[in-house]
């Protein structure tokens, strides 16, 4: 069977205890990769926290790279404290003080610190999910990621089906990343995120690319990252970046918990779910760009500000600046803000997240 003999090629087997079992069951953890006809763009995917390892593509000479940071192993992966290529949730971002209130019920979730950050301390970025589809090649290769998250996981009310597609189509150079998750008995926020660090030069920092964010208006944030509630419009601000900027010329100019830097959410220009394109990034040095196309209302910009040491690929070592993250996704406390598009899914709802990442170069 084609499926089974692409399985035994491309698995990489790592046994891990699930944590908290008293009696050892195990799970497989894998590394699945996905391959064009023509062999010149391939990404890598684990199904530990549904998590992007590798994304490789050619520059304008022909020359391939893969443009999003890691590791070179999947134990590394399992114990990083890192989200690179993760998918975080069950929500996205942060939560002021760790809680909400939902039809009247104080929730309270799984703090770090004083907030609750990417679905709290075992978020989907910290588990293993289940590989339901597999086609590593053909003309439009996938997989797809299925998770069951329980009633009260982390502190979020209601069990929740949650599947994740990462598809090679469309055109020659793109990739398809489709999130869905529907509610089962109870509401409960939802709003999943790729946490993918992106370096289009393949190597160094990423002070040499232009970005560009098709948003008029962001959300300012107060000294603990918390949106004020306030939507403020980016003219005369430097987070202004309608227009392609030197992400170098700019960065020193914004500063997120006081670092310089981006770490900061804006409101897509638009209709908050009609999918639309999102933000571009160039590296001119290697041709390589990638248009990001989503449906969600906001996408965070994070420049990599606290990135620094880290041991990745191939023995390079990552640090501040060293990728850029858009991070497509509802507003950060969305649940603590009813001026914010709302990320509640009822019993039986269904939420969607489209994105598409186009490579030219």
């Amino acid at each position: 069977m084609a499926r089974a003999a692409a399985l035994a090629s491309s698995l990489v087997l790592l046994c891990l205890a699930l944590a908290g079992s008293t009696d050892a069951a195990r799970k497989t953890v894998g590394a699945y990769r996905l391959r064009n006809k023509k062999g010149d763009f391939s990404i890598k995917v684990t199904n530990w926290g549904a998590t992007l390892m590798s994304v490789i593509v050619p520059d304008s000479k022909g020359n391939l790279a893969d443009v999003v940071l890691g590791y070179d192993k999947l134990a590394q992966y399992v114990d990083a404290s890192s989200a690179f290529g993760t998918v975080v949730g069950r929500v996205a971002n942060r939560i002021a003080n760790g809680s909400f209130v939902l039809d009247g019920k104080t929730i309270r979730l799984n703090k770090d610190g004083t907030t609750t950050l990417h679905g709290g301390h075992r978020g989907f970025n910290r588990v293993i999910w289940t590989v339901k589809e597999y086609v590593p090649g053909g003309d439009s290769p996938y997989i797809t990621l299925y998770y069951r998250s329980f009633d009260g996981e982390q502190g979020f009310p209601g069990d929740l089906d949650v599947y994740v597609t990462y598809q090679l189509c469309c055109g020659p150079y793109e990739l398809r990343a489709v999130m869905n998750a529907t509610a089962l008995d109870k509401a409960t926020p939802v709003n999943l995120a790729n946490h993918a660090y992106w370096n289009l030069a393949g190597s160094g920092d990423a002070l040499g690319h232009l970005v560009q964010v098709l948003a008029s208006r962001y959300t300012p944030v107060d000294a603990a990252m918390i949106p004020t509630g306030e939507v403020a419009p980016v003219t005369g601000t430097p987070y202004d970046l309608r227009a392609p900027t030197l992400l170098g010329s700019r960065i020193k100019h914004v500063s997120a918990a006081g670092m310089a830097g981006f770490d900061v959410n804006y409101a897509v220009d638009g209709d908050g779910f009609r999918f639309r394109r999102v933000a571009r990034l160039r590296d001119p040095a290697s041709g390589r760009a990638l248009e990001l196309w989503a449906n969600q209302p906001g996408v965070q910009l994070y420049t990599s500000n606290w990135l620094s040491n880290v041991e990745g690929k191939g023995g390079r070592v990552y640090g501040q600046y060293g990728a850029v993250c858009l991070e497509t996704q509802a507003f950060p406390d969305a649940v603590n803000h009813p001026n914010f598009p709302s990320e509640i899914v009822r019993p039986g709802g269904t939420y969607q997240h489209d994105m598409l990442f186009k490579f030219s170069f």
